[in-house]
């Protein structure tokens, strides 16, 4: 039977898809190596509840879903700014995943969390305050619930679906929110944290997200 036009028109998508899936996943493995080199074997490395391995933890989930929409992006657009961001966004934060899961085989505590998502971001600060990191809409984080910024699961179906100047258009909008709820943790894990590792890699953070953040409001603000 003759292979229909949609299945034709699908097959380019999907290995554009597979292609960069692999590259993402070697990636991974680099920055688990790095994780491994980078976390020092300090006497007393970070514990299981720590606020640095809570955010190694709940930070990878939120890298993990970035890269996911940055493939799916990947495999619709035809703007050019577009591929190069979205490049930039699944390298960096697919080898930013594995280094954080180096960091906790290094510290000797499991990969899972003992207790719901973003608790380490209600504790108090180094100065025993709480800085006011929220859920993104000005409310306390409640822990075990979705984490600031974080693509809903019609959200992505609806990336998925949009073709065009539309799906370009709604991964701008999502991942500007993405990127200001990690900009929130990784400032989260500084008020909370002296570990030297962990808090270049926020700092990192920070700065990265908060230029790709103004980078998409020019990109969507554009005639």
């Amino acid at each position: 039977m003759p292979e229909s036009d949609d299945s034709a028109r699908a097959r380019p998508r999907t290995r554009l898809v597979v292609a960069a899936g692999l590259a993402a996943l070697l990636l991974v493995v680099g920055g688990l190596a790095i994780g491994r080199l980078t976390a020092p074997n300090a006497p007393l490395p970070p514990s299981t509840t720590s606020a640095e391995a809570g955010f190694a933890r709940d930070m990878q989930t939120h890298h993990h879903q970035a890269v996911e929409m940055a493939m799916i992006i990947r495999s619709t657009t035809t703007d050019p700014d577009l591929l190069t961001l979205s490049y930039d966004i699944a390298t960096s934060q697919a080898q930013q995943a594995g280094q954080m899961f180096g960091w906790l085989s290094v510290w000797g505590v499991p990969p899972a969390s003992p207790e719901p998502a973003m608790t380490w971001m209600t504790r108090p600060a180094l100065d025993g305050a709480t800085h006011g990191h929220d859920n993104g809409e000005g409310a306390a984080h409640i822990p075990g619930e979705p984490m600031p910024g974080l693509t809903t699961s019609e959200q992505l179906a609806e990336l998925r679906a949009a073709d065009g100047e539309a799906a370009d258009e709604l991964f701008l909008t999502l991942m500007i929110a993405h990127h200001e709820g990690g900009v929130g943790m990784a400032e989260a894990l500084l008020d909370r944290s002296d570990n030297a590792v962990a808090t270049s890699l926020a700092r990192g953070i920070v700065t990265s997200q908060q230029g790709e953040i103004n980078y998409m409001w020019q990109l969507l603000d554009a005639p």
